[in-house]
């Protein structure tokens, strides 16, 4: 289940702080000539990086670490006013002696993981319908004999490899840094020995190639996610897609980031009643006229088959005619409902934050949809990737 932001912002809040310190000791290293590039971004150049993603399963370590950069933060004005003042410099120094002696330093095993040159790198690539089906086709191509159909790790040559392939419908997508799932991809994984597990694709992908791979893999693990569990146990955005709408200066569905949308895909795009209090997305079947805008929806997404093919990937390898889909303000994918316009109920919300019941929460005479969209705004989501904090697209 998504970490809630609100329940821990003391946490989130650090664990963005060391990831942007980390990234700015990187660019300044870089700028400085220290390190080079590899894969188009400037490499990490230290075996080891500090490990966010770790903090949240203690948080015990992750309160002693907060105590002790406190303390780093007190050695440091007692530093600095020892400097200045001559005759208090040996207690002022003695107290910043002690004050990093009695730190309450966290587990070095905690607190700090491997790194590869790419544990910083981000995909520079879009979220897109195009990217998720041009990966599907590399997936297909390149990866689908060992990791299966379902990527479930029970492909054809499954069995004859060093180490049976993961299943991505775990937690290794959405923990995992992006640029380790990069390095991963195009150098390969070894085991402690050092022997190659997994080869790497280097040469048959390139670097923006293998980016739409990953890009695929999440879609795909998080509609094998909603198949198994009946829920996206982990966040997955909304891709962005070129639209056609009636404001002339929204042309893709990053557009409309800070807005909640629905994503319509009806034959009969005249039952689409228009809804104040969301974006409407009409995305037309094969046969339909996407050009004509109907005036009772904001836009029409305008890829046809290529967003069929990839928002199918999403929900669960199925085909989302007569479904309707809704994201939250920051382009999180939360709620599903295929049985018709106006029969929403609490079960629809399929990605959250809390098990709590609707109906426990208050506002039980307000309708399904009303209550969805309540919670939806009411309980932000966000999860930690490699250390980072991802609040939204």
């Amino acid at each position: 289940m998504p970490e809630r932001i609100a329940d821990a912002p003391w946490l989130f809040w650090l664990l963005e702080a060391v990831h942007r310190c980390q990234v700015g000791l990187l660019q300044l290293w870089h700028a400085l000539g220290l390190s080079g590039e590899v894969d188009g971004q400037p490499a990490w150049p230290w075996a080891q990086r500090m490990a966010g993603e770790r903090l949240l399963q203690d948080l015990g370590q992750a309160r002693q670490l907060v105590w002790s950069l406190a303390a780093v933060a007190a050695v440091l004005v007692l530093v600095g006013v020892a400097v200045l003042w001559r005759r208090g410099r040996p207690w002022l120094l003695a107290g910043a002696l002690l004050a990093l002696v009695l730190a309450p330093w966290p587990e070095r095993q905690v607190v700090l993981a491997s790194a590869v040159p790419t544990s910083f790198h981000r995909n520079p690539l879009p979220f897109t319908d195009a990217a998720i089906v041009q990966g599907a086709a590399l997936y297909q191509r390149q990866c689908l004999r060992c990791h299966g159909e379902a990527g479930n790790g029970q492909g054809p040559d499954a069995a004859d490899q060093p180490v049976w392939p993961p299943s991505f419908s775990g937690p290794l997508l959405w923990r995992r840094a992006e640029g380790e799932l990069l390095q991963a991809v195009r150098h390969g994984m070894q085991d402690a020995q050092g022997r190659t597990t997994m080869p790497g694709f280097a040469a048959q992908l390139s670097v923006p190639e293998s980016w739409a791979l990953l890009h695929f893999l999440r879609a795909q693990a998080a509609g094998q996610l909603l198949r198994a569990t009946g829920s996206w146990a982990q966040p997955i955005a909304l891709p962005d897609m070129p639209l056609r709408c009636h404001r002339p200066d929204k042309l893709q569905v990053r557009d409309w980031q800070g807005q909640r949308l629905r994503v319509v895909s009806s034959a009969r795009v005249q039952d689409v009643a228009p809804d104040p209090r969301m974006v409407t997305l009409w995305l037309p079947q094969p046969g339909q006229d996407a050009a004509h805008l109907p005036d009772h929806v904001d836009c029409s997404v305008t890829s046809g088959a290529t967003a069929l093919q990839a928002l199918g990937w999403i929900n669960a390898g199925e085909s989302v005619r007569e479904v309707q889909l809704l994201a939250d303000k920051a382009g999180w994918l939360r709620a599903r409902n295929g049985r018709g316009m106006e029969s929403w109920s609490d079960d629809d919300l399929l990605c959250r934050t809390t098990d709590a019941p609707a109906a426990a929460r208050g506002h039980t005479e307000e309708d399904g949809l009303t209550r969805i969209l309540r919670r939806m705004d009411a309980e932000p989501l966000g999860y930690v990737q490699g250390g980072r904090v991802h609040g939204g697209r």
